[in-house]
């Protein structure tokens, strides 16, 4: 039995059906403490759908999903995001209207929404998570900027650092490079690696050579299930993901 205490995150058994079709169908994969998660395969498969459970988007019918013990199942998605789960959609959902400075600032823990933030004073605490941030983020200098001037993979970067303002313990990124130069993504590569010191991150990509740059791990879904489980280099040359999937 696998012991459940030293994993951020475990889900067994996990299934989810709409009108009869599983889209998620008995998965179980466990993340670990600091570690960068890539989940891969083809259209369809259900990985959406597993971030959309995890964060109480979609209710699973069957199985359970546990954060760092805690069973998040039957919790609402603002519970969830308060238990320390952070999640990035495709389309980056940032305020273009306002500096990259105010983004970061809104989204600080204290804010809760656009009117709170505007509430608080913007103290020495604020100011140096935001410029920490930042830093984080390659935005150091472009705290002054309107977000929405941004290159679109700065755009991206900036909706992580909303999510990493808030100090998650997991972070889920769909497609976090879909769109990006090559220079982008080796820098989102990079930002990436950096982060997962105290906090783990669960990725969804088709980039190859992004999610080599990354995974610690890699989980290939297919039809809804865990079709194979591993380093790259084990998926990579796993008959059964090359036939299905890297094969097209």
């Amino acid at each position: 039995m696998v012991d459940k205490k030293d994993f951020v995150l475990a889900v067994e058994g996990l299934t989810v059906s709409f009108d009869g079709f599983k889209a998620v169908n008995d998965l179980s994969f466990y993340v670990e403490e600091d570690e960068i998660r890539v989940i891969i395969g083809p259209n369809g498969a259900g990985k959406t759908t597993v971030l959309d459970l995890i964060c109480g988007k979609t209710q699973a019918t069957d199985g359970s999903i546990k954060f760092r013990g805690k069973e998040l199942t039957k919790m609402s998605e603002h519970a969830i995001v308060h238990a320390g789960i952070g999640r990035k959609f495709q389309n980056p959902s940032i305020y273009e209207d306002l500096t990259v400075f105010e983004n970061l600032e809104i989204s600080f823990p204290r804010g809760h929404g656009v009117f709170g933030a505007l509430a608080f004073k913007r103290d020495a605490e604020v100011i140096a998570a935001v410029e920490e941030v930042a830093e984080t983020i390659f935005l150091s200098e472009d705290l002054n900027k309107t977000a929405g001037l941004l290159s679109h993979g700065q755009k991206q970067w900036l909706e992580i650092g909303m999510l990493l303002i808030q100090k998650p313990d997991l972070l889920m990124l769909d497609e976090p490079v879909a769109g990006m130069s090559v220079a982008e993504r080796k820098k989102t590569a990079e930002l990436l690696n950096r982060i997962t010191q105290g906090r783990s991150v669960i990725v969804i990509e088709h980039d190859m050579q992004f999610v080599e740059d990354i995974a610690h791990r890699v989980t290939v879904l297919h039809q809804g299930k865990v079709l194979s489980e591993g380093s790259m280099e084990r998926v990579k040359n796993d008959p059964k993901v090359v036939e299905v999937y890297l094969g097209h």
